[in-house]
This record gives structure tokens, C-alpha cells and sequence, in this order.
């Protein structure tokens, strides 16, 4: 029975190097014409509009589009257009939709409504021939194949991949040797995985574990965030996800050795900014998975975690495309070591209807 919990999940999970590869090889060069599009408007400023495991691949292309291009950023409260009935000036502001399904109403409505504001919108979604994406003026298809897990995980990457992809396309730049490399790094650390059976024995780890908390910094924060969501919506153990800047704001003090910390680290000023936390968590003797670079973790040397996963070497404005993956498969096994069906969660549909 355990070899069936969560098999839709798992096959899904494996699928992200072809994904990926099949998005950089079929979907860069549409990718590259919206970004034309984009980069000919010269918007003065950008919205972002997502529900869920989506939200969080718009909060990974708000730190793009502010770093990357300068751009002032924010997100969008789609119930402000279709609820409350606002109709602010969106000229020349760039509006992205980002939807799995491209089916969630309010989504919908708040693009086409920030259209006739004068918004150019932009649909990323894994459905071309959605409501979202006839909504929009222009779109980027991810490529992510069918998915049916309840569990988004090839869409969210390829949500990544494709939001890096359109910025970069809109900074006039080629499409890197470092993307081209991910689908290869993932499949490495897949198959690494499967051969040590490193996130099996982490699951029987936290198993038992009913709370715990996920932290990041600049552009590993939407990890952080969406591997607290894929284990709330898979193991259903409480998981709150902190930046590691608010995390010393007040939550500090619910961390004891009950509480697990998943911090997440790139190489970079991520990883700058998360030292200290850190060790403050290590001085709290908290017990801390750490996810993070290898050449991050050569040179802490693992005097700042309780327990490790090393990742490829990847470009920090890249990384999140392969550091969601191990949060992921840590979700998935700690779902079948509890007797739960991953692919089975409790009320959740694969598309949810917000209005």
C-alpha cells in the first residue's frame, strides 16, 4: 500500500528534468517574443496576480524583476478590482497573472479588468487555452505537461524557469549556460537522492513532528514559503514560513526542540543575510535542516545545522528552481511515513475556484 500512497506525486516530482528541458528547448523562443513585447512598452512599473503555490512563483519573479531590472514591484490583491470594484490607473504598469490552470475566476476577472485599466498583461500558466490566458494580452505557456497530482510540483518549477526566462528576455540577454544546465542538476540530485535514500531517512526524522517552521532569504524566501505549503497540504503538520528577518521579529521565541527549522540557502547574499540567524538558532540548540549550496555548506562546515542536504552549484538567481525539489520529496515521504496519500490530501482539488 505505502509503494501506492502518493505515486502521482512521485512521478511528478521525477518528471522536472524532462519539464524543464522541454521548456527551454520548445518554449524559450516564445518566451523571448513576449518578452520583446514587454521590453518595447517600457512599463514604469510591475503587478503580480497568483493564488497559492502559484503566489510564491511570483514572489521569486518580484525579487527578479526588482534586482534584475530594476523595476519597482509589487502584488496585486486581485479582490481589490473584483470584490471591492476599484479601477485604479494601470498605465504603463506591466501586470503578470500567474495560474497553474488559468482557471481560478477572480484571477481572471482581476486581468481582464487591469486590461481595460491599461495594464499590459502578461498570462504564465500551464494552459494556453485557458480563460487566464484569453484574458491577457500576452502569455507564456510553461510547458509543464499534464499534471495531476493534487500537489503542484513540475508546474512550480517550470513557473520558475519560465518568470526567469521572460525577465531575462526583457533585459535583452541570452538564455544562460547556467539554465540550460538545471534540467541536468535536478536529474543529478534526483538520482542522488534515490541512490542514498537521504530524504527517506530525513522523513523518519520529522515524522512525528506536528510543528515546525521554514525560513529563507531574497530569493530563497518563496522556497521557504512554498515548502511550508507542501507540507501542510500533504503531511498536514503545522508549517509557518518566515523570512529569516521577520523571523527574528517575535516568532524567535516559539522555536524550541520541538519545533524543527528548514532553512534554505543559496550562494549569495541569501546565505549572507541567513548566517546569523543561524546562529541564533544554534545557540537555541534548535534542530535545524539546513537546504542549501555545497559551496555554501564547504564553508560553514556544518557548524550552523543540525542535519544536511547539499545542493549543485547554481547560480542564487537560479537556485530556486532546484532548492524547492528536496522540500518536495521530504513532503512527499514524510506523507506516506505517516500513512497519508499525498495525491489524496483532505478538501483540497487540484483547481481551486476563488472568487
Amino acid at each position: 500500500m505505502d509503494n501506492q500512497r502518493g505515486a502521482l506525486m512521485r512521478a511528478e516530482i521525477d518528471e522536472q528534468p524532462q519539464a524543464l528541458d522541454r521548456l527551454l528547448d520548445q518554449g524559450a523562443a516564445a518566451i523571448a517574443a513576449t518578452a520583446a513585447a514587454v521590453r518595447e512598452r517600457r512599463p514604469r512599473f510591475a503587478l503580480l496576480a497568483a493564488r497559492g503555490t502559484s503566489d510564491h512563483a511570483a514572489l521569486y519573479a518580484k525579487y527578479l524583476l526588482e534586482v534584475r531590472l530594476g523595476l519597482p514591484c509589487g502584488l496585486a490583491s486581485p479582490s481589490t478590482l473584483t470584490g471591492f470594484g476599484a479601477r485604479p490607473d494601470l498605465t504603463d504598469v506591466l501586470w503578470i497573472t500567474v495560474s497553474q490552470s488559468g482557471g481560478s475566476p477572480d484571477l481572471v476577472e482581476s486581468t481582464a479588468t487591469a486590461r481595460d485599466c491599461g495594464a499590459l498583461t502578461v498570462a504564465v500558466t500551464n494552459a494556453p487555452e485557458s480563460a487566464l490566458a484569453g484574458a491577457a494580452e500576452l502569455g507564456v505557456d510553461v510547458l509543464a505537461g499534464p499534471e495531476r497530482a493534487v500537489a503542484a510540483t513540475k508546474s512550480y518549477t517550470n513557473q520558475l524557469l519560465a518568470l526567469y526566462l521572460l525577465v531575462e528576455g526583457v533585459r535583452a540577454g541570452a538564455v544562460s549556460d547556467a539554465a540550460r544546465a538545471l534540467p541536468g542538476q535536478v536529474a543529478a540530485f534526483l538520482d542522488g537522492g534515490r541512490a542514498d535514500g537521504r530524504l527517506h531517512a530525513l522523513a523518519q526524522r520529522y515524522r512525528f513532528v506536528e510543528r515546525l517552521v521554514t525560513t529563507g532569504r531574497g530569493y530563497a524566501y518563496p522556497t521557504a514559503r512554498e515548502a511550508a505549503l507542501k507540507l501542510m497540504e500533504t503531511t498536514y503538520v503545522a508549517a509557518h514560513a518566515f523570512s529569516a528577518a521577520d523571523l527574528l521579529h517575535g516568532p524567535f521565541a516559539m522555536i524550541d526542540a520541538d519545533r524543527p527549522v528548514l532553512a534554505v540557502a543559496p550562494d549569495g547574499v541569501g546565505s549572507a543575510a541567513l548566517e546569523p540567524v543561524l546562529r541564533r538558532l544554534r545557540e537555541r540548540e534548535a534542530d535545524v535542516l539546513l537546504v542549501a549550496d555545497e559551496r555554501v555548506l564547504h564553508r560553514w562546515g556544518g557548524a550552523l545545522s543540525t542535519v544536511e542536504v547539499a545542493l549543485p552549484a547554481v547560480p542564487e538567481e537560479l537556485a530556486p528552481v532546484v532548492q524547492i525539489v528536496p522540500f518536495q520529496q521530504l513532503a512527499l515521504e514524510m506523507a506516506v511515513a505517516r500513512g497519508l496519500d499525498p495525491d489524496a490530501p483532505r478538501g483540497l482539488a487540484k483547481v481551486t475556484l476563488t472568487h
